[in-house]
């Protein structure tokens, strides 16, 4: 599997994405998973559609990127922090 880029988004990219990117490289570590994980702003995300290959973002997105959204508040709050987690992983494995 070729290394995977994932961009955590907020508000700010300071705070929520900062708690959610953390949980998610753990997450990509212990299932062996290489991948870059980076933050930004939602606002940012359209200029990375081209070289993302999914988002994950603490605020409701409904725009289409054309790549996998996972709503990432879950890892902020870890309620139904597993389906978000199985949701990033189907994206990261299905091409």
């Amino acid at each position: 599997m070729a290394r995977k880029i994932i961009y955590v988004a907020c508000g700010g990219a300071v705070a929520t994405s900062t708690v959610a990117a953390n949980k998610v490289k753990e997450l990509l570590k212990d299932k062996g998973i290489d991948a870059e994980v980076n933050q930004c702003r939602i606002s940012e995300l359209n200029s990375y559609k081209d070289t993302a290959d999914a988002f994950v973002t603490t605020a409701k997105v409904s725009k289409d990127y054309g790549i996998p959204v996972i709503h990432g508040a879950p890892f902020i709050t870890g309620i139904k922090q597993e389906q978000a987690e199985e949701a990033l992983l189907q994206a990261l494995t299905e091409e």
